[in-house]
């Protein structure tokens, strides 16, 4: 059963309703089924306890949240500066590997026009299916594959990398690009960037752009007492970019 309804918090908190025929509870009380069926988006609902919930129509993002995972996802903060740096949209055609619990993949089809990802374990390819169909994302393929190996598609805008040997795919992946495209390699250690961008300066068809990491932290504001949080979201891993020159 999908989502129907999400109901927020002032602070932000999410509530999923997947069944609005039952009551909802949280640590801030309950809210009865009868109220959230006729609620619609934009209204606010109450708990017993007076907690105020305003309800919304899940987007993208709120349903993102809820995808399924094994394998750890490449964090929201990691993916935006991809989309940002490559400047994928709807025209553009997308092959990922390794496809672990789908995040990025299902992130990248959202955007993209089509995306197919791959991987060599069942049980992730299991698991990229259940998210493929809570997201409805019907232009992500799922291929079964080792792309160190090689990469059936051709005119491709954009290769994302999540694998333990990135340099291994280099090949594979120089075939499949458009001239102009990309590749974009996450790792979390410097010793696989390192081999990864040696590897691909011996290539003629490639060219190394740079090497980030990014680093998040919030910020608590209350009227004009302003600090940032304690904790932060640190190092993830290190993003690669890589863009084809020539055929």
């Amino acid at each position: 059963m999908g989502v129907e309804k999400i109901l927020i918090t002032p602070q932000g908190r999410r509530f999923y309703v997947r069944d609005s025929s039952k009551d909802l509870h949280t640590q801030y009380g309950f809210v009865k089924a009868t109220d959230i069926k006729k609620a619609k988006p934009g209204s606010i609902l109450k708990t017993n306890t007076g907690k105020e919930l305003f309800v919304l129509k899940p987007s993208f993002v709120d349903l993102y949240k809820k995808i399924k995972r094994s394998a750890q996802i490449i964090p929201i903060k990691d993916i935006g500066i991809i989309l940002a740096e490559t400047g994928i949209n709807s025209k553009s055609r997308v092959v990922d590997a390794g496809a672990g619990s789908g995040g990025l993949a299902c992130f990248l089809a959202n955007i993209a026009k089509e995306v197919i990802t791959y991987d060599i374990r069942d049980d992730f390819i299991g698991i990229v299916k259940e998210n493929k169909e809570f997201l409805e994302l019907k232009n992500l393929k799922i291929e079964k594959g080792n792309i160190y190996d090689s990469i059936t598609e051709k005119n491709i805008d954009l290769i994302t990398l999540d694998l333990p040997e990135p340099w291994k795919a280099i090949k594979s992946a120089e075939m499949a690009l458009n001239v102009g495209g990309f590749i974009v390699s996450y790792s979390p250690t410097i010793p696989q960037v390192v081999d990864f961008v040696n590897e691909v300066n011996k290539s003629d068809k490639l060219i190394f752009l740079k090497t980030i990491e990014i680093l998040e932290r919030e910020w608590d504001i209350d009227d004009r007492k302003v600090r940032p949080r304690t904790q932060r979201i640190g190092h993830s891993g290190f993003l690669s970019f890589v863009r084809k020159i020539r055929s």
